[in-house]
């Protein structure tokens, strides 16, 4: 069981830190560790709460609810998400959506490795890199078109 657990996490912790060495790659805020310490710690969450307390859940007096600790995940990831979104009142430009958002969804794919969802994971993992990846080449596709006229 043990085994199960640290792979959930050690998988969290790789596809997180693939999404933040794309993020790295374009000189972006938040890069690798971040990425990969949201995705890691996002998978530890779930899995402390799903197992950490299964001494304690054995009591037909309480309640147990595994899915408080992730929502709390979701807005605790707000508060640094928030961190990295800045207005430049100058330029009448905002910046730091993208790192937000990115981070947001890299919390989403560790607690999905956290609950043992995988594929879920993987398949997140995958779409948030083609969209980064497809955003950035239709953006120097226009540019050069942009530039043309």
């Amino acid at each position: 069981m043990e085994y199960e657990l640290i792979l959930r996490i050690f998988v969290a912790a790789l596809l997180g830190g693939l999404i933040g060495l794309e993020r790295e790659y374009r000189s972006k805020e938040a890069g690798f560790r971040t990425h990969f310490l949201v995705a890691m710690g996002s998978a530890l969450f779930m899995v402390v709460s799903a197992y950490g307390f299964s001494d304690s859940m054995n009591n037909e007096l309480q309640r147990w609810d595994v899915s408080r600790v992730a929502s709390q995940v979701v807005s605790g990831i707000g508060f640094i998400g928030a961190g990295t979104i800045i207005f430049r009142k100058t330029e009448n430009m905002v910046s730091g959506l993208t790192t937000a958002a990115g981070v947001w969804v890299v919390a989403a794919i560790g607690l999905a490795c956290g609950g043992g969802m995988y594929k879920v994971a993987v398949a997140s993992t995958l779409l948030v890199l083609v969209g980064l990846e497809a955003f950035n080449y239709f953006l120097h596709k226009f540019d050069k078109h942009k530039k043309a006229y």
